[in-house]
């Protein structure tokens, strides 16, 4: 089945209907697998989608040191010197992973930052994506403000893709971004969606399929 954002607009617009509240809601998109055993390390999601709309600034660390660690600064990141994982205890790497959203490393630094993080960023799918040599980490960055993360922790997948301040039309099309990028990656694709649904942070669920 092919979904685009044009046949969803209707179902967003209901969700974003909702009582205003005292904050800006964000807009969660729910998507509950059906056939499916996660216990199966193939049939894990674990995919970062570039939306076609951006709404928030995550956090990005970055492992670099000179001109790389300039570059990645003047791009608004913050740069973690790969010194400090040298003389990291355990309790400040957790706090160190739990503050960004993404991380890049310059790809020298790559087997470091395994070593040392390894273990901590690996089980929470934020293990850092490679600088190569010669390129401009701007670029890398740009990607990863307008992605988001998708992990199958279990059998329903939940997945911010807006603001309720958003156009319905640019929502859908980040919601029909996530679900072809997930539909993609199943075994027998749509047939392994059992339901999706839309709701703002405090609004009622609107189901889409």
């Amino acid at each position: 089945m092919s979904m685009e954002a044009e046949e969803i607009v209707g179902e967003v617009e209901k969700a974003l209907s909702s009582k205003e509240r005292g904050f800006v809601e964000s807009v969660d998109l729910s998507i509950n697998l059906k056939n499916i055993d996660l216990k199966q390390p193939k049939n894990r999601i674990n995919v970062d989608v570039v939306l076609p709309n951006k709404f928030r600034e995550p956090k990005i660390g970055v492992f670099a040191s000179g001109e790389i660690a300039l570059k990645a600064k003047e791009a608004g990141a913050e740069v973690i010197d790969p010194e400090d994982l040298k003389r990291m205890d355990k309790k400040k790497a957790r706090e160190l992973v739990k503050k960004y959203d993404f991380f890049v490393a310059d790809a020298s630094l790559m087997s470091l930052v395994g070593k040392s993080l390894g273990t901590i960023l690996g089980p929470r799918g934020k293990m850092p994506d490679p600088i190569p040599p010669g390129a401009d980490p701007a670029q890398i960055l740009a990607r990863l403000k307008g992605t988001v993360k998708v992990r199958s922790k279990t059998t329903t997948l939940w997945v911010n893709i807006g603001r309720k301040d958003m156009n319905a039309k640019d929502i859908a099309e980040n919601a029909v971004a996530v679900i072809k990028a997930i539909e993609a990656r199943l075994a027998r694709g749509w047939q392994n969606i059992g339901s999706i649904y839309l709701k703002t942070t405090m609004g009622h669920a609107v189901k889409v399929v």
